[in-house]
């Protein structure tokens, strides 16, 4: 009886929260092993756990990442530094991650961060246009990228060029990263690239490394994130590195 009690204080405690939980952090067996159980250290249940936690906070995170990004370029109303091929490459890399996942029908918490990461960086990639005097071709980036979106994600396109877009993801991050690298050692700076976005990514990619392969075990997904923070890392340590160099900072000197 003393048994029934407490497993029934516990059920109705929990009770108000078990459909959120259930929904968003965990299934159903690993909620009867904490919370009837008791058993907190349940080593299974909690890699679910931290990585649907991860994976919803790299999403909450994901709607600013970008944002100091765009704010920068607004600011100084100068897309200097940036390098408009990157963007494309991280762009189809983006892409290429989000229909991928809802073709597989992929949690949203395994891949959200890619809807917004898309937004932001379609905006970057106007910006870049747009400052640099090329408002109609930003414009006309704008429509195209988003009519090909949508013919990418209806039932007209086969799963097999899905997959493939999926695969190439990893040249393109390579490529693009370089290509952004490469500016920024011929530039000497890192001009008006974000350092919170860089950051911000860099961490990102490492959290979606654990999160993919808990969440969809696709070694696809974790191998894109693989490589995508291995060279976010290179762009991040070029950010320390010309940190001195930057045009804001030579002026703050001056």
């Amino acid at each position: 009886m003393a048994e029934k009690a407490v497993l029934d204080k516990g059920l109705s405690f929990m009770d108000p929260f078990k459909g959120f939980l259930l929904t968003y952090f965990m299934p159903e067996s690993c909620y009867d092993e904490f919370f009837l159980s008791f058993n907190f250290l349940d080593v299974p249940c909690l890699k679910i756990i931290v990585s649907k936690g991860l994976g919803i906070g790299i999403i909450l995170g994901s709607v600013m990442v970008k944002l100091p990004q765009i704010i920068k370029l607004m600011g100084a109303k100068s897309a200097e530094g940036l390098s408009f091929k990157s963007v494309l490459l991280e762009l189809l890399a983006i892409t290429g991650t989000m229909a991928y996942s809802i073709t597989n029908k992929f949690p949203f918490s395994a891949w959200g961060e890619a809807l917004f990461l898309m937004l932001q960086t379609v905006t970057i990639g106007f910006l870049i246009q747009h400052y640099g005097g090329r408002t109609g071709r930003g414009l006309l980036f704008l429509v195209v990228y988003f009519c090909l979106l949508v013919l990418l994600l209806s039932p007209v396109t086969p799963v097999s060029v899905v997959t493939s877009m999926q695969a190439s993801n990893m040249p393109a991050i390579i490529i693009g990263r370089l290509i952004q690298a490469a500016t920024n050692f011929q530039n000497g700076h890192t001009g008006q690239l974000s350092a919170v976005s860089v950051f911000l990514l860099f961490a990102g990619s490492l959290a979606r490394i654990f999160t993919s392969l808990q969440e969809t075990g696709d070694s696809l997904m974790a191998l894109t994130y693989i490589i995508s923070s291995t060279f976010n890392g290179i762009i991040a340590l070029q950010v320390l590195y010309y940190w001195k160099s930057c045009p804001e900072h030579k002026k703050k000197r001056e």
